[in-house]
């Protein structure tokens, strides 16, 4: 986010309050902005993964159901 457009967020009329932690995330995110390029880089390491469609259905077909427990 542009400085001009952090200060202008942080002016709040009616109905446009912003805490101050988001006021310190938006500081801080701005003077490094390392931390979003960290975050974007962990994000494609954990849940955006290409997928091998062949090992997919391998693991499927290779899986042995589990028995639900009997609450008797």
């Amino acid at each position: 986010m542009r400085e001009n457009e952090n200060k202008r967020r942080h002016l709040s009329g009616p109905g446009e309050y912003v805490s101050e932690f988001e006021q310190f995330l938006d500081h801080y995110i701005a003077q490094h902005p390392e931390v979003a390029e960290d975050q974007m880089r962990g994000w494609y390491i954990w849940w955006d993964h290409k997928q091998d469609i062949a090992e997919r259905a391998r693991e499927q077909r290779d899986s042995v159901a589990v028995k639900p427990y009997s609450y008797e």
